[in-house]
């Protein structure tokens, strides 16, 4: 039996497939690279929230209330 080590695969860039990235838009899904240059701008600027990080950021006060609700 044959082992592959992931480390031994090399692609050349013309090996390579573009990755199409798609986002919702207005209740249905499309590819960003139809966006034009605003909506684009306006995409890569986007930030992920993380809920973690935004517990972070409570007040003792702000996390004993939320924890009695």
């Amino acid at each position: 039996m044959n082992t592959i080590n992931i480390n031994d695969i090399r692609l050349s860039d013309e090996e390579r497939q573009p990755c199409e990235n798609w986002t919702r838009v207005m209740g249905y899904l499309r590819p960003v690279s139809e966006f034009n240059k605003g909506k684009k701008s306006e995409y890569y600027s986007r930030v992920c929230f993380c809920e973690s990080k935004a517990v972070l950021h409570l007040t003792e006060e702000q996390a004993m209330a939320i924890a009695a609700e």
